[in-house]
């Protein structure tokens, strides 16, 4: 019962939100199927119906028919005169009077462009693009094989060379035919271990030891090292402002909600 009174309540509200329906699409009985029946089918208003392919527009409109005529059916038989009806009806005017007031007070937030930049300010810390690593690895079963592979890269003249050689030789991983290469990634990307050891190389340096994951035992080669950066302001500008919307919100959610528990009787049992 639950889901199906959640089920109705996002209907409504995504009903309440369409405008007025000036073009319909087919007839049932006389009741026209609009824009709007359809885009509730699709439980998203923002979809252009007519941009759909023919044949899912199609089965689109099959599915409102549909839908009209089980409404009618069920109103036909009487269900509303059913304890059960009454009873979630009553559920729903609850919760949908509760989801409506909820995203009024949401609405009712607003976040300045000087509180944006002001907590932008304070916190670049956190606004920084991640150091990039460029990097190849050979991935061994056991520890003595990555050492023999290490001690061949040892003896190398060309490490580069011979490390692109022996990744596809012994690499036990799918990047091996390609020569280990991995391509370009933020450092925090790979496990931790991995990441770790990466990072802690420069440009044309490859690990000295075995680093071990749960894949196995990998031998790194750094191709090259992309520096972290701080990011400008107009590239976080909307996550910022949307983590102060959300902020505020809860703030102001958790004072409403302490002012009324104090005003109510409660008895918890």
């Amino acid at each position: 019962m639950r889901k199906i009174v959640s089920s109705v309540i996002a209907t409504l509200i995504l009903s309440t939100t369409l405008s007025a329906a000036t073009d319909y699409y087919a007839t049932v009985n006389g009741d026209k199927i609009t824009k709007d029946d359809l885009a509730v089918i699709l439980r998203n208003k923002n979809v252009d119906i007519n941009a759909l392919p023919k044949d899912r527009k199609d089965k689109i409109i099959q599915q409102a028919i549909k839908k009209k005529l089980f409404t009618s059916e069920a109103i036909k038989s009487g269900i509303e005169k059913e304890k059960e009806f009454k009873d979630a009806l009553s559920k729903i005017k609850d919760d949908l009077a509760l989801e409506i007031w909820m995203q009024k007070q949401f609405k009712s937030i607003k976040v300045t462009e000087n509180e944006a930049k002001n907590y932008f300010n304070k916190n670049k810390s956190k606004f920084k693009q991640p150091t990039v690593l460029e990097a190849r690895h050979i991935l061994l079963k056991n520890e003595a094989d990555a050492k023999k592979v290490i001690a061949k890269l040892n003896k190398a003249k060309n490490k580069k060379e011979e490390f692109v050689k022996l990744a596809k030789e012994m690499s036990k991983g799918p990047t091996a035919s390609k020569g280990g290469y991995l391509g370009k990634f933020p450092e925090n990307r790979m496990v931790p271990a991995f990441s770790k050891a990466a990072k802690a190389l420069k440009a044309g340096q490859y690990t000295k030891s075995p680093v071990k994951t749960q894949f196995g035992y990998h031998v790194i080669y750094l191709e090259s090292k992309t520096a972290s950066k701080p990011l400008a302001y107009n590239k976080v500008e909307n996550r910022i402002k949307q983590f102060l919307l959300q902020s505020k919100f809860k703030e102001k959610m958790d004072s409403i909600s302490k002012k009324l528990k104090k005003e109510a009787k409660i008895v918890i049992k």
